[in-house]
């Protein structure tokens, strides 16, 4: 594929068929237009402050089933500032017993922190959600580099020491279309494994293209930017190439698959931007491009190129449920290390991949900003809440609150997006109702309710022409300006019945396939989010496909 700038840090999502090429998706019901109306004023979005202090650094942040948030940091900087329980035991370390917690489950449901002990080191590590809603954690640095950790709110952390085939720090996770996850490169790996692993395939697979694409002075090309594409195959983009192959060796590839899907990647930082600020202090300005293509399309690929309105490194990119791409995080100087950035960007930007090239960024209105800087070592993922939450930030070797420029950062805030703004409250539909099993390609009946609003009987639309959309999203491991496995799919939406007044049915057909959905949990929007329901999409056992709610109550 076409080289682009070298892109250090920069941040990148996988996005959503086009609506036209694909079924309906997420939803936005005209009377929500309507209400936006009788205020001109569009809404710029609002941070709300959630904790003032987590205990630790959010440098990984996962959404669980349940409605959990686990957010950790790294173990080897001594005591963090929250405590573990009374009765869990302290971690032996060099300079004594540890008795602080480097994990935390949230209760978004009671905002409720709760502290977990931690025991091997996961600074700079990958994960992905496996099917079952567990967590896998990968790697990480010096006692944690070849460790696979299981994560779930019932059993806390379970260390399976040595179990990955070489040290992963800074590799990827991704989920594959039969539930494995593939675990790709790493510092100075240039190769893959599988989780779990199978007994006849070799531990190590060489892949040549991290080989190819490395510069031993800087290494920019860990954390690989891994999608997966709609026909099972996987896009990988690192430095300034990217490049697509086939983790199952098939030939030809199943011609039924959905055909087309697209890949944004943003901002980063040009060549001699990790070196420069060590040699002389100069911190060389961001990159403010993004670059847009579609590996599923004929060669030769073609990226377009386009500005973001502001130039950004080591920016968090999140799929909203609507299909836009919020870019939040980062520096407008600098690249990410340990005191390497300056100039921190705040205010966060819409990104609308259905707009015209070169409008796709609307900054009539600017949204707010922030008035917590981060940059290296931050994170942000959606909720099921349809917010985003955002936390971390550490440019330090240490935990360091004082005398310095950016101080290591605690504070858990959340962004509500323009759709939350509360003058959409009375025409925001709420899902009620979605399935706790579906498998892949059947019809399903999704409950909701619009306070406000009135919808005739009719194929995904009301009699005013409000149309209804249907998402199913895919929760991130988010870390170091990547959301690992995020992806918003659009839903067909069928036939839409009114059940009683202002409460509605529609019949949506499930993801066709498991290219287009990797099986595990999924949140799914109606219309504009306000709060998902969630539910497992793929292969359970051997009799059927299953998904099923995270939330236990309406």
């Amino acid at each position: 594929m076409k080289r682009l700038k070298d892109r250090m840090r920069a941040c990148s999502a996988a996005m959503p068929k086009p609506r036209s090429s694909l079924l309906h998706l997420l939803l936005i019901a005209s009377c929500i237009a309507n209400a936006a109306a009788a205020d001109d004023a569009p809404s710029q979005g609002e941070w709300q402050l959630l904790h003032a202090s987590i205990g630790v650094s959010a440098m990984h942040m996962q959404l669980l089933p349940g409605d959990f948030v686990l957010m950790f940091d790294r173990t080897d900087t001594g005591p963090s500032n929250i405590s573990l329980a009374a009765l869990a035991p302290c971690a032996a370390t060099v300079d004594g017993a540890d008795c602080t917690a480097h994990s935390v489950l949230l209760d978004l449901r009671s905002n409720v922190l709760h502290p977990y002990p931690l025991a091997t080191n996961p600074l700079c590590s990958s994960g992905a959600l496996l099917p079952n809603g567990t967590l896998l954690q990968t790697g990480g640095f010096s006692s944690g580099d070849r460790v696979a950790r299981l994560f779930s709110p019932a059993t806390g952390w379970v260390e399976l020491p040595s179990f990955l085939a070489a040290r992963r720090w800074y590799a990827t996770d991704m989920i594959l279309p039969d539930g494995r996850v593939l675990i790709l490169g790493g510092r100075r790996q240039f190769n893959l494994e599988y989780f779990p692993q199978a007994d006849a395939a070799p531990a190590l697979t060489f892949f040549p293209f991290l080989d190819e694409t490395t510069e031993p002075d800087t290494e920019n090309n860990m954390y690989p930017f891994v999608h997966m594409l709609p026909d099972g195959t996987v896009f990988v983009f690192a430095n300034d190439r990217a490049v697509v192959f086939d983790p199952y060796n098939r030939a030809p590839l199943r011609p039924d698959a959905p055909a087309h899907a697209e890949v944004l990647v943003c901002g980063g930082a040009p060549r001699g931007a990790y070196h420069l600020p060590l040699r002389n202090g100069t911190f060389v300005a961001a990159d403010r491009t993004c670059a847009r293509v579609a590996p599923t399309d004929p060669d030769p690929v073609v990226w377009a190129i386009e500005e973001m309105p502001m130039a950004r490194v080591m920016g968090d990119m999140v799929l909203l449920p609507t299909g836009d791409v919020l870019i939040v995080n980062g520096a407008a100087a600098g690249t990410a290390g340990w005191e390497l950035g300056r100039d921190p960007v705040t205010r966060p930007v819409l990104y609308r991949p259905d707009a015209l090239l070169g409008s796709r960024f609307d900054q009539s209105s600017p949204l707010a900003a922030s008035a917590v800087p981060r940059m290296y070592h931050s994170s942000a993922a959606l909720d099921t809440y349809g917010r985003v939450l955002v936390g971390g930030s550490n440019p330090h070797v240490g935990y360091v609150f004082a005398n310095v420029t950016y101080p290591t950062e605690l504070s858990l805030e959340t962004f509500l997006p323009p759709y939350l703004d509360p003058r959409y409250d009375s025409a925001r539909p709420r899902v009620l109702l979605a399935p706790a099993e579906v498998g892949y390609g059947e019809a399903t009946a999704v409950k909701f309710v619009i306070p406000a609003g009135m919808m005739a009987e009719g194929a995904g639309a009301g009699a005013g022409g409000e149309v209804v959309r249907v998402a199913a999203v895919a929760p991130a491991f988010a870390t170091h300006s990547f959301g690992m496995n995020q992806r918003v799919v659009e839903l067909a939406v069928g036939r839409v019945a009114e059940l009683d007044v202002g409460v509605y049915e529609a019949v949506v057909a499930a993801p066709p396939t498991p290219g287009v959905a990797p099986p595990g949990y999924y949140m799914w929007y109606c219309s504009t989010p306000e709060e998902a329901k969630n539910c497992r999409t793929g292969e359970l056992q051997a009799d059927g496909l299953g998904c099923r709610n995270w939330q236990t109550a309406v």
